[in-house]
Formats: C-alpha cells, sequence, structure tokens
C-alpha cells in the first residue's frame, strides 16, 4: 500500500514537470474543433471525467456544448456523438474514413489482441469479419431456431429453481448458445470451467479497454515497464487476463480436436474448418473468431436479459400486455417460436425498449479517423478517437420523450406495426463495425425473452413478513455494464 502511495505521488510529480517544462505543443487546426470543455495542459479534461460511467460526463457536456464533442485526454483528441443523425452521417455514410479502431495499449497487454471487435480496419479484420457473415448471417440464423428453443426452454426450468442466481442463468443460457454453434459444447451448470473463466476475463477485461481508463498508458509508455499490482483495482490483473486469454483461445479448440480423433465430435463451426482446407484463414484466426463470439456475445446478450427481467418487475402493465399478445396468437397449448415473431410485434417493441433503456454498452466500441475530416463546419482531426454516446442517443427528449420511462410503445407506428426491425437498433453499432452477430443475438434474445412470458410470471420478491420488496435499478460499469 505504501509502494502504491509513493509511485502515485511520482508520477504525480512526473506530470507536473511535463506541464511546467511544456513538453507538450498545441496543434494547429484549419477550422475549429468541435466544442467542449476547456482542456488543462497535457491532462486535457481527464479530471473532469467521472472515469467509472463517463457517459454520464459526456452527456451531461452535451447539453452544454453540443451533439458533436471535443475532448483530449493526455494529448489523445476524443470526439464524442450525442445524436444518432450524426452518428448515421459519419459512421454509416463516411465509413471509410471511420471503420478502424484506436489503438488501445491495454488491449494489447492483456493478452486480448484478438479479438475481432478491437481490430484495426484492414485485412485481419475482413478475414474475422467474413468467417461472422458466413455463420451468423440472416439466413444462417434460421438453421439454429430449434437450438434457441432448446436452451430458452432450459433457461425457464432453471429459473424455476428460487435458489439460482439470476445472472448465472442468462449468463449459462447465451455462453451455452454460442459455444453450441462454436465448439459443439454442451456447458455443465453455472460453474462450468469455460464459462466461469469467460466471466472472468470479461470482468477484467472489460475494464482495463475503457479509452478513458488506458489513456494512462499511452500518455506514459513507461509503465509498461513497472509490475502490474502497482496500480490496483482490475490493472493489477492485466496478467491474469493474459493467462485466461490463452486458455480460452487453445483448450475448447484443442478438445473438438480430440474429440474429432476419437469420433465423439458434435456438429460445429470449429468442427467445419477442422474438416476442410481453407487457404486465407489459419488456425489462429479461427481460433479468435470463436472465442470472440463466445466472450462478446455472453455478456452483452445476458445483460440485455437482465434487463429484460427488471423492466418486467419494475413494468407489469408491460409485461400483462406482452403476455397478451402471446396468448391470443401463439395460444396457451404450445411454446412460441421465431416463425410467430411477424405477429408479436409488441414484444418486439419491448426488445428494442430493452437495448434503449439501459444500453448494455453505453459508449459503444470507439472508432478511430483514417484521415482528417470536416463536419458542419468543425474539424475532426486524423487519429482521433471517435465514440458514439448510446446513452445520450437513449435519453434524446427529442426523440424519446419521458425517456426514464420504460414504454415499448414509442417503437410501434399508430396501427400497431413495428417501426424498424432490431437488427437496426444504435445499440448494434454503425458503419462497417456493426455487430456481425446481431442477428443471432436479436433471435437468441427474442427466444428467451418470449420463453419467459410463456411460462413464468416475473414479481416482486417478498420477505418473511409478506412485504413486497422493492427493487432499486443498479448497474454495473465498464466497457460494457
Amino acid at each position: 500500500m505504501l509502494f502504491t502511495h509513493i509511485l502515485a505521488s511520482g508520477i504525480s510529480c512526473i506530470v507536473a514537470l511535463v506541464v511546467t517544462l511544456g513538453l507538450t505543443r498545441r496543434r494547429v487546426y484549419p477550422l475549429p474543433l468541435p466544442p467542449g470543455p476547456r482542456p488543462l495542459p497535457f491532462l486535457g479534461n481527464a479530471l473532469q471525467l467521472d472515469t467509472k460511467r463517463p457517459w454520464l460526463t459526456y452527456t451531461a457536456w452535451g447539453k452544454t456544448y453540443g451533439r458533436i464533442i471535443h475532448s483530449r485526454i493526455f494529448g489523445i483528441d476524443l470526439i464524442i456523438i450525442n445524436s444518432e443523425t450524426i452518428a448515421r452521417e459519419l459512421l454509416d455514410r463516411r465509413s471509410a474514413n471511420y471503420s478502424t479502431r484506436p489503438v488501445i495499449r491495454t488491449n494489447e497487454l492483456a493478452g486480448l489482441a484478438f479479438n475481432t471487435a478491437l481490430l484495426p480496419y484492414g485485412e485481419m479484420l475482413r478475414r474475422h469479419r467474413k468467417i461472422f457473415h458466413q455463420i451468423l448471417r440472416a439466413e444462417a440464423s434460421v438453421s439454429y431456431h430449434k437450438m434457441y428453443s432448446r436452451h430458452a426452454n432450459e433457461l425457464v426450468v432453471n429459473l424455476l429453481d428460487v435458489t439460482s442466481n439470476l445472472s448465472q442463468q442468462t449468463e449459462r443460457y447465451t455462453a451455452s448458445l454460442i459455444m453450441a454453434v462454436t465448439y459443439g459444447y454442451i456447458a455443465h451448470g453455472s460453474e462450468d470451467p469455460f464459462l466461469s473463466r469467460t466471466r472472468e476475463l470479461f470482468d477484467i477485461g472489460k475494464y482495463i479497454v475503457s479509452p478513458e481508463r488506458a489513456a494512462i498508458f499511452t500518455a506514459f509508455p513507461f509503465l509498461e515497464k513497472l509490475p502490474y499490482w502497482c496500480f490496483g483495482g482490475a490493472f493489477a490483473l492485466i496478467g491474469r487476463c493474459r493467462e485466461l486469454a490463452q486458455q480460452l483461445l487453445n483448450e475448447p479448440f484443442d478438445e473438438v480436436k480430440a474429440q474429432m480423433e476419437n469420433g465423439t465430435v458434435s456438429h460445429s463451426l470449429v468442427t467445419d474448418f477442422l474438416s476442410q482446407p481453407h487457404d486465407d484463414v489459419d488456425e489462429d484466426t479461427m481460433k479468435a473468431v470463436a472465442v470472440t463470439g463466445y466472450i462478446v456475445g455472453m455478456d452483452t446478450t445476458a445483460s440485455a436479459l437482465q434487463t429484460f427481467l427488471l423492466a418486467m418487475v419494475l413494468y407489469p402493465d408491460v409485461q400483462a400486455r406482452a403476455r397478451a399478445e402471446m396468448d391470443q396468437v401463439v395460444g396457451h397449448d404450445k411454446m412460441p417460436c421465431l416463425d410467430d415473431r411477424a405477429s408479436l410485434p409488441y414484444i418486439d417493441a419491448t426488445l428494442h425498449e430493452v437495448l434503449r433503456w439501459y444500453p448494455v454498452a453505453p459508449l459503444g466500441v470507439p472508432h478511430a479517423t483514417s484521415n482528417d475530416d470536416v463536419y458542419d463546419g468543425y474539424f475532426i482531426p486524423k487519429g482521433a478517437m471517435v465514440m458514439v454516446n448510446q446513452w445520450a442517443l437513449s435519453r434524446d427528449e427529442d426523440v424519446f420523450s419521458n425517456a426514464s420511462r420504460f414504454d415499448p410503445s414509442r417503437h410501434l407506428t399508430v396501427d400497431g406495426k413495428l417501426k424498424d426491425h432490431l437488427v437496426n437498433h444504435f445499440a448494434f453499432g454503425h458503419g462497417r463495425r456493426i455487430c456481425p452477430g446481431r442477428w443471432f443475438a436479436d433471435n437468441s434474445l427474442w427466444t428467451a425473452a418470449t420463453a419467459i412470458l410463456a411460462v413464468l410470471r416475473v414479481d416482486h420478491a417478498k420477505d418473511s413478513n409478506g412485504n413486497r420488496i422493492e427493487v432499486k435499478p443498479e448497474f454495473t460499469t465498464g466497457l460494457a455494464v
């Protein structure tokens, strides 16, 4: 503890010395940068940020400076977009310039550089996305219908266990489903070794790859030479993260190989890969795609399901209307299936609202500019980190009146039709970096939600005196919440 304090003091002195000596030079741009808070020399706006929930800071700044903001942290230019219109103009229509990722040094230090979502734009990314497109595109998802239903039914049975942990059960559902597709692997309970390692890896990674937290390593490269335990918190676990990443990359992949040799293998993405030659994809690429799929998909879809359950408790009128729609269309004597989906617009609207009400990744995954750009008279420099503040989009009162309220009707037309398909939701990102697994996530979320509505009534627990236990919405922090 004493060493940590000494180290912190030393770093503060170094920062002060850099500022005092004026080692940073103010860059001159041909046009003004987007408006934003006044930065301090070198530190920029680092001291003004809520580093645990930066999306709240950016949203507050938006009320002062507008829908596109410039900020700077340790010399890194940040462009924060608080408008879906601007996000679509820049990231969709000008995607050639906004499709790469910034260098987040902790991503590499923690052994997570394989992650498809964080790869820079280039040939490796194209290989990853080609594989994802082959197995998770809309047409391919049709072949997984029975698998969705089987796992969703198992989720409902597990939720009936009054001693079960809700978060563990939703994570088990999403992870088991993805691992069945990628490895043909059936998870064995919430304590399954692959699931528990994935959870541990994600819990560490979602903090250390947060751009605001990782900026210190970009500003002070020499810090990499220090033992990571000096920094405390999740940063102290960078070595453990690297170890977990290697285990998850290799062990399930090697297990499929062993099963192929002894004739016990199940059909899966990895089985298909190992069964035929590939000219443009090697084993390391296939491992990275498989691991990315279930690490990212497990936590994000599970988080959305937990938010769905929370909304059903807090808004019983929504739950009752969704169930009534299903009873009318499907009936009481069978489970809903994806073939019923077109006739259940209110349930789709409910899932739209789940992703809007509490975005799973409030700041998405940061983009970066490949070249200088100009928008609405503002200069956006090459190499700037560009973040879409999904929290601000979700709370835009011009688009979503009474935005803090959970109201699925906002996603329906006056005649009850769905306004837009769920896969077009801003929660899945924008442009060429839109989530390649969105169809799979969309179908798995819908199947689980409808299975829950068909069988269970979600309500408040009661204490020993029979009084209702109130629920207060609270969310974790990090790149995903």
